[in-house]
């Protein structure tokens, strides 16, 4: 996709009071693949358990079929752009709709390990897709004024659909009586939980009806009058049309088109890319994702019932929003480096007393009153403060850091970077934890800690800086 960056625009220029409510709108609609993103994440952590039981597998097989979504999102994440640049952003908006309503069916009803797998990839397709176009599609028709605040409409998105995934799981295991594999209306409860993403996936297809294409988009195919409808629904009928749509042009004529090539350096890639790559693989590494994809199981494994567990996933989902909103508001009051710095010690210390606690793990599979507290407390700081920190600033950091010429690109490689390390994590850590569960959080501790010294070497903070001067 052509960078989403928007031309200068005049520090006096605002939405009219009028139109701020259309735009809300449409940043939320928009937002609303976000909300899947989160969802569609996260809703395997309640069927974890009850899909090792129906096809009796083992958890290195089992985490494949959990992991496997993650080859789609990278592939729809590279892919998303260049169609949004051949069809326009709404179109590629209503294929992510139709692909996440198909996976939800497929992973609902499957016949076979594979085919659950298969459906699952189509679902991280989607998840790729709305990853990229989401985002790009806020900045490009938010008002300057305002662009920073809806422009989070995204993340915010993101982090409510895992938190609604959780809370529609354990709904769901109480209607089944506290068994994941219980019948409701015929069908067992983990295949309503995977279904159940039908409605949001559908009201994402019927709202991208009710939002208009990007004015750059349709600049781009020439089509100059809708464009200008669009930005004066957007910014206000007292904006000079000719001359936004003027802006517009010359932004696009002067982008530089970054290629593979000017992302090397004499080491692979230039050092601002490995300092991009490594942002990516640490913000991974720590092991955020077992949070999302496994605490279900992962609670079940130390002696708690499924319904306590389900819920204790939802509240961790809840605490994951509130360490969001503390990142949203100081990222731009202390500055990037300075979250992250403490957002490692903080995880450093809750991963080490969690990996403490599982040690106590008894040989019937539970664990003891002190130790159990300590594990359920320690894994929700933990969640606390990788979402105010490296949950918001890494993605920050990776929309500043860069220079120009290679923004776009060098944002690829990191991301893809983060997609494999995500992969990473989540295929291994059924049968890390069939090893040993406390050594494997001992493992995410020494990353939380080692995050701390990279951080401070090689990450500037960017904060206050205008792109222009990331060098």
């Amino acid at each position: 996709m052509t960078s989403t960056a928007q031309p200068t625009v005049p520090e006096g220029r605002k939405a009219h009071p009028d139109h701020l409510g259309h735009v809300i709108f449409i940043t939320a609609a928009a937002a609303m693949g976000g909300f899947l993103f989160g969802y569609d994440s996260s809703v395997i952590n309640g069927a974890v358990e009850a899909i090792r039981s129906r096809y009796d597998v083992g958890s290195a097989l089992l985490a494949q079929v959990i992991a496997v979504a993650l080859i789609g999102c990278a592939i729809g994440a590279a892919t998303a752009g260049r169609i949004a640049d051949r069809i326009g952003r709404i179109r590629v908006m209503q294929i992510a709709s139709v692909l996440f309503t198909i996976s939800a069916v497929g992973s609902a009803l499957p016949f076979a390990l594979w085919d659950l797998a298969f459906w699952r990839i189509i679902g991280g397709f989607a998840i790729g897709m709305a990853s990229v176009i989401g985002p790009a599609y806020i900045a490009e028709v938010s008002p300057s004024a305002y662009r920073g605040r809806l422009g989070s409409f995204q993340q915010a998105a993101i982090v409510v659909g895992i938190a609604v995934s959780q809370l529609v799981n354990w709904g769901i295991l109480n209607l089944a009586d506290g068994q994941q594999r219980g019948k409701i209306a015929g069908f067992e409860a983990w295949q309503w939980m995977l279904g159940v993403m039908v409605v949001p996936a559908v009201l994402y297809g019927l709202l991208s009806f009710a939002i208009p294409e990007s004015p750059r988009f349709l600049i781009s195919i020439e089509k100059v009058d809708r464009a200008k409808e669009v930005l004066s629904e957007v910014e206000g009928h007292s904006v000079n049309l000719d001359k936004r749509v003027a802006e517009i042009q010359d932004a696009m004529r002067r982008e530089h088109k970054p290629r593979f090539k000017d992302l090397l350096g004499k080491v692979g890639f230039l050092p601002i890319v490995w300092v991009g790559i490594g942002l990516s693989v640490f913000q991974q590494l720590v092991g955020i994702n077992v949070a999302f994809y496994y605490s279900s199981a992962l609670w079940q494994s130390v002696g708690i019932d499924p319904s306590s567990s389900f819920f204790y996933s939802f509240t961790t989902s809840i605490i994951n929003i509130i360490g969001t909103v503390i990142a949203m508001i100081f990222v731009d009051r202390i500055g990037r480096r300075p979250l992250a710095l403490i957002g490692s010690a903080g995880m450093a210390i809750a991963l080490a007393l969690e990996a403490w606690a599982f040690s106590a793990k008894t040989a019937a599979g539970t664990l003891p009153a002190t130790e159990g507290t300590v594990a359920l407390i320690a894994a929700h700081v933990f969640v606390l403060f990788f979402a105010l920190s490296w949950g918001v600033v890494v993605w920050v950091f990776l929309g500043e850091m860069f220079p120009n010429r290679i923004r776009a690109a060098a944002l690829g490689v990191a991301a893809s970077a983060q997609w494999i390390a995500n992969w990473a994590i989540t295929a291994s850590f059924p049968s890390l934890s069939d090893w040993n569960l406390s050594g494997t959080y001992v493992i995410y501790t020494f990353f939380a800690l080692l995050s701390i010294p990279f951080v401070l070497k090689f990450v500037k903070e960017t904060k206050g800086k205008a792109l222009e001067e990331m060098g």
